[in-house]
């Protein structure tokens, strides 16, 4: 399964960027991305593991629970 790289904006739209076989060279892109940001670009680069990429869209689109603190 490939590792799929997205820019997420802020109104949650998702832009595939790229695929990678191996998460060292997807983890390469995405800090490359990173850092190649504009400091006033609010959208986020993430790296999602999936089967294709209507799986990692619906991965990234899920909404997950908070982890319980210590405080709860």
């Amino acid at each position: 399964m490939p590792y799929f790289i997205y820019r997420i904006s802020p109104a949650r739209k998702l832009d595939l960027v790229d695929s990678f076989d191996s998460y060292r060279d997807a983890k390469r892109a995405a800090t490359a991305l990173r850092i190649a940001q504009e400091p006033d670009d609010a959208c986020t680069v993430k790296i999602v593991f999936a089967k294709d990429s209507a799986e990692a869209e619906q991965l990234l689109r899920t909404e997950r629970e908070r982890p319980p603190s210590e405080d709860d």
